[in-house]
């Protein structure tokens, strides 16, 4: 009989794009990954106490926020930690790749696939919200009604003409197109049956005209009718920062107007007239219209006793559409939800009102197209675990059957 060799075959070296694949499916990194969140979302909610909601939203989830470093109660904590915003962008990876690729396909795998198909869709919603959402407030009288909310953070540039006393054909310069003119950079702006251009530059995130009677620039501030743009330190609110730009109109025949000062908090807009038509231009928070009205019938609002902490806020409002009218009570926690907005109790006014002061509500409006996306994810994710609960207790009774049928026949 011959002699037979045998040889273990060696393991074959993963490629790099194997083994990044395998790092990026693992359950190793799923697991630091949720780590990460849950301290993140825990610094968080520490952090907001002395910094405001949208600032610690701002820092611990934003796109713009690669790293950061916590900081609880005015010391900063010596720890590094990845923005919330990419890890949940490569949890999602994760989970795709090992979560709904990579796992095992069968009968009795569907109830973990489809919680899987679940938490992706509520990461995929989460990142809607962060680049679509849209928020404002309403502010409201009892009695009176509207249906314009104002942006939080936005401003724009307002292009109107004035017809009858009143203004018309609004022309947008939304805030997109204005943050980055600073540094002596500009830009111009035409518009649709306006027969002038204007030239925006020098915008601030957050300013004060200053008259140059009263402080002298000290940056070679752009001096205007008497006033410059004082740059003020950004509010970490960002609702309490104002606006402010240079800008320049330009006729169509090439001749300019003097440079003019355009502010978030201006109590006139500045003014063009060309020949017998006049035009409005304007910088203000932007504002957004609903295709129904709001009004206000009746707000409560109740603090604890011997302290300015809410305990309730109520708004009792009547939605208006076509002529038709719909009750709906707004209260904390529990808002209106209608053609894709929703309608919070946030606060009221006017501040600091005495007992027997006439009060309006504010409400906070959001449009947010994933709006219900994380409730139908979380339904999903308990339709696939309940599916992997009754496959594991179906084929737990068929095996304990099939048990007993064989002990049944050797007896």
């Amino acid at each position: 009989m011959d002699n037979q060799i045998y040889t273990k075959e060696m393991p074959r070296e993963k490629s790099f794009f194997r083994m990044l694949y395998d790092f990026l499916s693992g359950f190793a990194l799923a697991t630091v990954l949720l780590l990460l969140l849950l301290l993140l979302t825990w610094l968080a909610t520490l952090e907001q106490i002395d910094h405001g909601l949208y600032a610690t939203l701002n820092k611990y989830f934003s796109w713009k926020s690669l790293f950061l470093i916590p900081e609880i109660n005015g010391k900063k904590i010596p720890l590094i930690l990845p923005g919330g915003y990419y890890v949940c962008a490569l949890l999602l990876v994760n989970m795709i790749l090992g979560g709904v690729i990579r796992i095992r396909k069968g009968p009795k795998q569907i109830g973990n696939l489809i919680s899987h198909f679940g938490i992706v869709f509520m990461l995929i919603a989460g990142g809607v919200a962060h680049h679509f959402e849209e928020r404002g407030n309403m502010a409201i009288y009892p009695g009176e009604s509207s249906n314009v909310a104002e942006d939080y953070h936005e401003y724009v540039i307002e292009v109107a003409e004035v017809k009858n006393d009143e203004r018309d054909k609004f022309h947008i310069i939304r805030g997109n197109s204005l943050t980055d003119l600073k540094d002596g950079k500009q830009r111009r702006f035409d518009f649709k049956d306006v027969p002038f251009s204007i030239i925006v530059s020098g915008h601030l995130k957050n300013s004060q005209p200053v008259s140059v009677a009263e402080q002298a620039p000290k940056k070679g501030e752009l001096v205007t009718d008497g006033y410059y743009l004082f740059e003020r330190p950004a509010d970490e609110t960002a609702e309490r920062n104002i606006a402010g730009a240079y800008a320049q109109v330009v006729f169509e025949d090439g001749e300019k107007s003097a440079p003019f000062i355009l502010f978030g908090a201006s109590y006139y807009p500045f003014t063009v007239r060309d020949g017998e038509r006049l035009f409005t231009v304007d910088m203000h928070k932007r504002l957004w219209q609903m295709p129904f009205d709001v009004k206000l019938d009746k707000f409560k609002a109740e603090f604890h006793p011997g302290t300015s902490r809410p305990a309730e806020f109520v708004s009792d409002v009547r939605r208006i559409e076509n002529g038709q009218e719909a009750k709906v009570r707004i209260e904390m926690n529990e808002p209106m939800r209608y053609e894709g907005f929703t309608f919070f109790q946030a606060s009221y006014g006017p501040p600091n009102a005495k007992p027997g002061d006439e009060m309006f509500t504010v409400l906070e409006v959001v449009k947010n197209p994933s709006d219900m996306w994380p409730e139908y994810s979380l339904y999903i994710v308990a339709f696939g675990m309940l599916v992997t609960f009754l496959t594991k207790l179906i084929g737990h009774v068929l095996a304990v059957s099939k048990k007993r049928q064989n002990h049944a026949k050797k007896i």
